[in-house]
């Protein structure tokens, strides 16, 4: 019974090894043997097979005992779709996987591969290909230092120096997965998103994008960045940055941060905790959210603005329109003055603005303010005022004329006396609110981003310019 059973062993070893070996003809073989082992040599239209692996060649060196093959010219690697490309390589008939440090290029009819050297696993139908990796699909392309490619599953595993092209952007990344059927990609780490068409970049160590649904997840340290020029040629930049991101590349192209959110663009600031960001007419939505303790703020240069709501308009690059609405307030230093604020407050405020400076205030229900006088530039009192509508009109970055409508009420207190007590003077929703964002704030966890933003910018530049 032992002797059966062993002898049943060995006749399967032996077809299993008969089935697994390299079965290989050309216009002409040379049998040899160096140093004991048993070599074929093949030339001239070389063609191996194993199972359902075949290989084409102009010539061949066979290694019988270890089944392996050395494949010289025109090497071609087919496996179903799969269809491996390079100038010579090796074969290992045991564990099915090709070899070449020569250059290799693989498509499977989605995607095209290429890379200096690597091996692929047709057991497995996976990919490993390092050393100068690009894969192509459509209009998007990959460049990274590693790639592990799965046929069956369409992944992608990307490691190392990542960079993702198509027609309007470009991410850098450490590291990426992307899923080719459900067009999701997760990238990781030290991550660029820059979209040449806007000016836009994001920086960030995690994304995750759904290209089906046209969205995109970006969090761990977000910050974005927007280069646009002034008429001078100078840069005017936008940056965000919050605990969160979302992108929606759909018909309504925004973007939203949320949480903790900082906004910086030259003398203008803000912190809040929900901005929308609208591409399409470079519009800004700010929103107070219900758990909030405090509503969004935001300063520009001397004077602070507050509603459970704002909305920005931008024309031509330039601010346009600035809308707070429900509960809204604006508190304006004058500097180098002991504690005088110009205040007004009301249900809603709409600014307007001419080449970033206002223009006119626009106020809406239950109207409150407060307004210190000057002559000739010398301090003379106040003057405060109620109504249901107001208008004010500015010259200058001053205000030049007040106009009440609506059971308006008005009271001069002099100089005498309010001087010294400017702290009894206050409309009832008056607050300073502190956490104005600087540049070191927002660039404070992303060191690199300066260094882009000089070369971003200087290639921008040269692009407008190139158009004029």
């Amino acid at each position: 019974m032992i002797k059966k059973i062993f002898l049943f062993i060995l006749i399967s070893v032996s077809i299993y090894a008969q089935e697994n070996q390299i079965v290989a003809i050309g216009d002409s073989l040379v049998g040899k043997v160096i140093n004991g082992e048993s070599i074929r040599e093949l030339h001239g239209n070389v063609v191996m097979t194993q199972n359902n692996v075949r290989i084409t060649c102009n010539r061949a060196i066979q290694y019988l005992a270890k089944n392996e093959a050395e494949l010289i010219g025109n090497v071609v690697v087919t496996q179903d779709s799969i269809v491996i490309k390079s100038p010579q390589g090796r074969y290992f008939g045991n564990t099915q996987t090709a070899f070449s440090d020569a250059g290799i290029n693989l498509t499977d009819g989605h995607v095209k591969l290429k890379s200096r050297k690597g091996y692929y696993y047709f057991e497995e139908k996976r990919s490993f290909f390092f050393d100068g990796v690009s894969l192509q699909e459509g209009v998007s392309s990959l460049t990274t230092d590693k790639l592990n490619y799965y046929d069956n599953e369409d992944k992608a595993v990307a490691i190392g120096n990542v960079m993702v092209k198509d027609t309007a952007s470009t991410l850098f990344a450490d590291s990426l997965v992307y899923l080719r059927q459900t067009k999701i990609t997760n990238a990781f780490n030290n991550i660029r998103l820059f979209n040449s068409t806007n000016n836009l970049e994001i920086f960030c160590d995690r994304l995750d994008d759904d290209g089906i649904k046209n969205h995109t997840r970006i969090w761990e340290n977000p910050v974005l960045v927007k280069i646009d020029s002034t008429s001078d040629g100078k840069a005017d930049t936008l940056v965000v940055s919050s605990v969160t991101m979302e992108s929606f590349n759909d018909s309504t192209n925004k973007l939203i941060a949320k949480d903790s959110v900082k906004i910086l663009q030259n003398s203008f600031s803000s912190i809040n905790s929900k901005t929308i960001l609208y591409q399409n007419d470079e519009s800004v939505e700010i929103i107070k959210q219900e758990e909030d303790s405090q509503p969004p703020v935001l300063w520009n240069e001397n004077t602070q603005l507050v509603g459970d709501s704002v909305f920005i308009k931008v024309k031509e690059k330039k601010l346009n329109q600035i809308q707070l609405k429900n509960n809204a307030s604006i508190i304006s230093e004058h500097k180098d003055l002991n504690f005088r604020y110009d205040q007004i407050s009301g249900k809603n405020i709409l600014i307007f603005f001419d080449k970033d400076e206002i223009k006119q205030t626009d106020v809406y229900g239950n109207v409150l303010s407060i307004y210190f006088v000057f002559d000739d530039g010398k301090p003379n009192g106040l003057i405060k005022s109620s109504s249901e509508n107001a208008k004010i009109f500015f010259k200058n970055k001053e205000v030049e004329d007040v106009r009440l409508y609506g059971k308006p009420q008005s009271e001069y207190h002099p100089e005498n006396m309010i001087n010294g007590k400017e702290k009894d003077f206050t409309i009832p929703t008056f607050k300073l609110y502190s956490g104005k964002p600087t540049k070191d704030d927002l660039f404070s966890k992303r060191k690199n981003i300066l260094n882009h933003l000089q070369k971003d910018f200087s290639l921008y530049a040269r692009k407008s310019n190139s158009k004029k």
